[in-house]
């Protein structure tokens, strides 16, 4: 690709050296077109909505079965404590006695407990359990406790390490028999001197966690630092991560791939592209299968391969609802002179001229120009930020989601999306449900860059408009002293897959945020729709098997095909 000169929207500029530089004008909106309609037939799966425009009420999910009754008594906690001997001290063999029973000791001042997140919510086959907590001075033994009405028994750890990791076969009861029933956890702490507690243990972080009666479907494909620019992904529930994608698995010269998400089938991933590792811009678009070989689409032409190797060019997006032999579609943000555009192009095209392999949707009524398009599921609506200037189709300080329809490959009357349109906040990287009817997006104040700000925070609101509302795992525990805004949540995606129990709707947000170490890691949060159409959020959910020692972000929640092995 050949450097060139461009104006103001789209121009290179140096960046944090906390992210490597070759993706990040674009790293902001990697992920929008990522939650993509699931495979048909799966359980609980919901069709996207069909009709004049897929942005509306969403449709009634298919139950999914109960797998256990949740009713008891069980004695999946074992009558002894555990005693964890992994830890940097040796644990004494009458630690329940130094302790002494619940409730007893000094009722504030113990250990405060990061993951799990008090108020948070698990889907059914999510990683097991792990704990991790800090412990002010000279605090060096602690005591975990789980109480749930439907166990017999608490069950409760002695341990001198401030983290410990459920046996998965204990995690495999408690989710068939405990879950959504409130698991009371609670942690004290001790100074271990001399083979007894100094003073009394004191409590620390109390509260309850759930266990969702659903699960969450679907495979994570992040972009990491690791390695270089790379995209690894796990199944949900694994515990170890894979690599995915390598600059060297793409087109001949590429340094950097980046911004990304899945085809309808899963069997492919498009992402951006660029020969230059410091910026990542200009970028292009490319196509690869997700199973090792990082081959390209059989039905992808020539002439196709012409029009996505254009520059610049960002932000790759599709829509199962055009996605099949003879209208197999991308949408893409594409520099048109010194303004971003939706491009859509014809990934069989037989020709590369304008109106026929490609072309770019009319916004009558929009003036702007545009950044991070997304593209519904049903495939009758796009959700793009409006703005006066976007650096790389992303980057933006004056944003506000708007909506426009495809209208065969024709788009038509843009409109404003009603809570995510406020000229008084900045409102960024919109994401469509599974089910097209919810819209997630990150805000900041106006004027406030959308680009690495640690006062991003994400919301949810109605596709049709409505009232937003602000996800509760924006904010870290309380006992951390971190607060948001301050600590950079963005890039939301949805799980592809809404999934009912006992007239409930589940939902899954992936984010990333930057709480852990100010390194960019990868979180989990739940929206649940309640029976009376009420929106209730959770705490977030720490993705434990990623590596923490590395800078990972826009996790792109899909059906991917990746091949574990």
């Amino acid at each position: 690709m050949k450097r060139t000169a461009r104006t103001a929207p789209s121009a290179r500029s140096s960046r944090s050296s906390l992210w490597p530089r070759c993706v990040l004008p674009a790293l902001a909106a990697c992920l929008v077109g990522a939650a993509l309609l699931g495979a048909p037939g799966c359980n609980g799966r919901v069709a996207p909505e069909s009709g004049p425009d897929d942005a509306g009420v969403p449709p009634t999910p298919t139950p999914t079965p109960d797998l256990a009754p949740f009713n008891g008594t069980y004695s999946d906690f074992p009558a002894a404590p555990i005693v964890d001997t992994s830890g940097p001290a040796t644990v004494p063999v009458n630690v329940g006695d130094l302790f002494g029973p619940a409730g007893s000791g000094d009722p504030a001042g113990g250990p405060c407990l990061l993951d799990p997140e008090v108020g948070s919510l698990f889907p059914r086959n999510w990683l097991r359990l792990r704990f991790r907590f800090t412990a002010p001075s000279p605090q060096n033994l602690f005591e975990l406790r789980l109480h749930v009405d439907n166990q017999a028994n608490d069950l409760l750890v002695y341990t001198a390490s401030t983290e410990w990791t459920m046996p998965a076969d204990l995690w495999k009861k408690l989710t068939a028999h405990s879950a959504d029933r409130p698991i009371t956890v609670s942690i004290r702490g001790g100074e271990l001197a001399g083979g007894t507690i100094k003073g009394k243990p004191a409590l620390g972080t109390t509260g309850p966690i759930t266990i969702a009666p659903v699960s969450a479907e679907g495979t994570i494909v992040y972009w990491t630092t690791s390695g270089g620019t790379v995209l690894r992904g796990f199944k949900i529930g694994e515990e170890t991560v894979h690599d995915v994608l390598k600059p060297a698995q793409s087109t001949s010269g590429t340094a950097c791939i980046g911004c990304h998400s899945s085809t309808p089938d899963g069997e492919f991933v498009a992402f951006s592209q660029t020969a230059y590792g410091d910026t990542g811009d200009p970028a292009n678009i490319g196509l690869r299968t997700v199973d090792g070989r990082a081959t390209e689409p059989s039905f992808l032409s020539a002439a196709a391969r012409t029009l996505l190797a254009r520059i610049p060019q960002q932000l790759p997006t599709f829509s199962a609802g055009h996605y099949k032999t003879g209208d197999h579609v991308a949408l893409t943000a594409l520099l048109q002179g010194t303004r971003y555009e939706i491009a859509w192009t014809d990934l069989e095209a037989k020709d590369t001229t304008q109106g026929v392999g490609w072309g770019v949707l009319a916004r009558d009524g929009d003036s702007n120009m545009v950044a991070a398009p997304v593209w519904s599921h049903g495939g009758q609506s796009i959700a793009y930020v409006s703005t006066k200037t976007a650096q790389s189709g992303v980057t933006v300080t004056d944003g506000d989601l708007r909506t426009v329809p495809y209208n065969d490959r024709k788009g038509g009357s843009s409109r404003p999306v009603a809570g995510a349109s406020d000229p008084a906040y900045n409102e960024f990287y919109p994401a469509f449900s599974p089910d097209d009817g919810f819209l997630a997006f990150s805000r900041l104040p106006s004027g406030a860059s959308s680009y690495n700000h640690a006062s991003t925070e994400i919301f949810v609101v109605p596709a049709a408009g409505g009232t937003a509302t602000r996800l509760a795992a924006n904010d870290p525990p309380a006992c951390s002293g971190q607060i948001s805004p301050g600590v950079l949540n963005s890039w939301p995606k949805w799980a592809p897959e809404v999934q009912s129990a006992d007239g409930r709707r589940y939902y899954w947000i992936s984010f990333s945020s930057s709480r852990r170490a100010s390194r960019p890691q990868l979180y989990v949060g739940a929206v649940v729709v309640e029976k009376d159409g009420t929106v209730k959020t959770y705490k977030a959910l720490y993705l434990w098997n990623q590596p923490s020692t590395d800078g990972n972000h826009t996790a792109a929640w899909d059906v991917f095909k990746i091949v574990i092995g």
